[in-house]
């Protein structure tokens, strides 16, 4: 599956830079952080989504890292540069093992299911 991104000799030479390194700030430290710990959540404050997959995973007894970006009043910018590199368009955003499951919904759906736990204890 691969999804739609703009080639880069459809970006003039003198912005390339700029797209490239746009908010690439917020993108590496959660690179860094999916690195690190095999489950993160990636969410803003005041959105109940986080809060709820955070609970899921405190339920399931799995450890995570939590980052959270800004809230509905700011930082939309520098979150919107992690959905344009995930793909994903809501936040919480939730990494096991370096792969995105997706958000609170999914996460309960593959814990209901039992895959969380396979997910979580397979070797990266």
């Amino acid at each position: 599956m691969a999804r739609p991104i703009l080639s880069e000799e459809c970006i003039h030479p003198g912005i390339r830079a700029y797209v490239a390194s746009n908010h690439g700030d917020i993108v590496h430290e959660v690179q860094s952080a999916i690195a690190q710990h095999d489950v993160v959540v990636v969410g803003m404050a005041q959105n109940p989504f986080p809060r709820l997959a955070r609970r899921t995973l405190d339920k399931a007894g799995i450890p995570h890292h939590y980052l959270q970006y800004g809230s509905y009043f700011g930082g939309w910018r520098r979150r919107n540069a992690l959905k344009m590199w995930t793909g994903w368009p809501t936040f919480p955003m939730v990494f096991v093992k370096g792969m995105l499951v997706g958000g609170a919904s999914e996460l309960n759906a593959l814990a209901a299911s039992g895959e969380l736990q396979r997910l979580q204890k397979a070797p990266r």
